[in-house]
């Protein structure tokens, strides 16, 4: 993006003193550049109950692409999500109006997307005829496997360990990592995202944990 914008800059004055303003010039566009990446924003955490799409666009190229294929009525933010700036998507209620559109994302502008939600604060109350098996504090990072459990050898590979099987918000899951540290959680969701599989990183102690081992 910055060199591109550099070749359209056109210095028109000759000699030494135009090649100095010219070199002045290329100088202080590329400060300006360098400011402008640096002063973007962390993004905003989702709500309670919110899914969030955040889709990888760096550049303006990316940003414009995405732009063509939203709704004019979507409501965007540039923003950074770890390392990557992003553009974030917010409003989404369920985790199926998210996968849906990160799907509609990637086929149309070719860019991946993460799913975020923001971890509930209270564990959901216990039914007393049931007692699940939940997992401690923590943070879970979950895969929607498409019912194709064949899908726990690919992760496997993926995340080099091994998956589990669980339930969350009363649908099935495959778990791709179960830790308490929150940037190797991180760091595993974008591991999977960026290699097209839908994740999602949860609070651990709302998953109930069906099998610790997938066995394939």
């Amino acid at each position: 993006m910055h060199s591109s914008v550099v070749q359209k800059l056109s210095c028109g004055a000759s000699g030494f003193l135009g090649s100095l303003l010219c070199g002045l010039s290329l100088w202080s566009l590329g400060i300006n550049y360098a400011v402008a990446q640096t002063n973007i924003p962390s993004c905003q955490p989702p709500n309670a109950g919110e899914f969030v799409l955040l889709v990888v666009s760096p550049t303006k190229d990316n940003q414009s692409q995405l732009k063509r294929v939203l709704p004019k009525e979507t409501k965007t933010s540039i923003c950074r999500y770890l390392k990557d700036v992003v553009t974030r998507i917010g409003g989404f209620s369920s985790i199926e109006d998210a996968n849906r559109w990160a799907r509609y994302v990637r086929d149309s502008a070719g860019l991946s997307a993460i799913i975020a939600t923001k971890p509930s604060e209270k564990p959901e109350p216990q039914a007393v005829s049931f007692k699940p098996q939940r997992l401690g504090e923590g943070y879970a990072v979950l895969v929607d496997y498409q019912n194709r459990p064949e899908m726990a050898g690919e992760l496997q590979r993926v995340v080099n360990g091994d998956i589990g099987f669980v339930s969350y918000g009363q649908r099935p899951f495959l778990m791709a990592v179960y830790t308490t540290n929150r940037d190797d959680a991180h760091k595993t969701l974008q591991k999977l995202s960026d290699r097209g599989y839908f994740a999602i990183l949860v609070d651990s102690r709302k998953v109930t944990l069906l099998r610790s081992v997938v066995k394939l």
